[in-house]
């Protein structure tokens, strides 16, 4: 029986979600640069974020889509989704990239291991690749020093940042992989942006969002990417990982909302700063949040597929690649706001 039609999944609607998503992540791109966002004269300077952010979601999107179309599982086109430039008490949200993604919805019953490894897998190889790519032209095209002091006139390079910080600042967590491509593809006597200023640099942002993405999907739990592709590879034997990684998530994330949780009070009621939390500056209280995402909403464990045969050794070579890239990818600490 061939699923009903309607205009959700109709390819006007994911043409025009693409388009919403193009504009707001070109919005996006012209704010990460410090232009103004709602000036329409500025729009052309966040062309090259939007269109380098769209090309690794759309590859990593259509990984799933061809592998699922390969074994005859019917799924929708991507749903791009757009994530709106919203004022707020302080500004603007500092960490809007312009979407919160894109998703791909499968119509069917993934038949076997074999079938839902292929789809699991295809998606976070096909978004990283191209995350390598955009990182790669970004490292080679780096813009010299009159780029930065553009944006921050008082840049002092001898400390690699601003010398007037005010308000809140932002720097991005970097991770192996980043790190590795930084020191092959630069050379010493060329700036290159500290992770505290990347985001201003559009193919270095959307690179490493890339990678950031890709580690997400790739967490080894319930029905995320990393989900499907370890069930794939151990059958029932994947609870064992998937509740190792979510004490893991818990653990990761627990020092920083402590930390916060103890200044907010003793700011609140005694006016007093106090030393930071032991383990802070590896923690991050969005993997606690994730943790409990997963476990809510997402749930921890891999649901049973028709066919439960083991899938074949080429496969699983792809699996602990794929595993491999989880932790190139994966940052301790993303982001780190003060």
């Amino acid at each position: 029986m061939k699923p009903e039609k309607s205009f959700f999944t109709s390819l006007p609607f994911h043409a025009m979600l693409f388009v919403l998503t193009f504009f707001t992540t070109t919005v996006a791109g012209v704010f990460w640069l410090n232009k103004d966002p709602f000036n329409l004269e500025n729009f052309p300077y966040g062309i090259p974020y939007s269109t380098a952010l769209l090309f690794i979601l759309t590859c990593h999107e259509f990984g799933h889509y061809f592998a699922a179309r390969y074994h005859n599982v019917s799924s929708t086109l991507p749903y791009y989704i757009p994530f709106p430039m919203v004022p707020s008490l302080m500004g603007f949200f500092l960490l809007n990239f312009g979407t919160f993604g894109a998703v791909i919805r499968t119509r069917a019953v993934v038949p076997s291991r074999k079938a839902l490894f292929d789809i699991g897998v295809a998606g976070p190889i096909a978004g990283f690749l191209a995350s390598i790519v955009v990182l790669f032209y970004g490292f080679t095209h780096l813009p010299g020093p009159e780029f930065i002091l553009s944006i921050h006139p008082d840049y002092d390079f001898s400390l690699n940042a601003s010398q007037n910080v005010h308000g809140i600042s932002l720097s991005f967590g970097d991770s192996l992989l980043y790190t590795l491509l930084q020191v092959l593809l630069t050379n010493p006597n060329q700036f290159v942006p500290p992770m505290s200023e990347i985001y201003h640099y559009p193919f270095l942002c959307v690179g490493w969002f890339g990678l950031f993405v890709t580690a997400l999907n790739l967490i080894p739990m319930g029905q995320f990417d990393g989900g499907h592709i370890i069930y794939a590879m151990f059958g029932s034997a994947h609870r064992k990982i998937v509740r190792f990684v979510f004490a893991f998530l818990l653990l990761l994330g627990l020092p920083a909302i402590v930390d916060s949780v103890i200044r907010m009070l003793l700011i609140l009621f005694f006016q007093q700063e106090v030393p930071p939390f032991p383990f802070v500056e590896y923690s991050w209280p969005g993997w606690f949040v994730w943790a409990l995402i997963a476990y809510f909403f997402v749930k921890l464990y891999h649901p049973p597929v028709p066919d439960e045969t083991e899938i074949d050794n080429h496969r699983k070579i792809i699996g602990w690649i794929t595993l491999g890239i989880f932790l190139l990818s994966f940052s301790l600490t993303p982001f780190r706001i003060e």
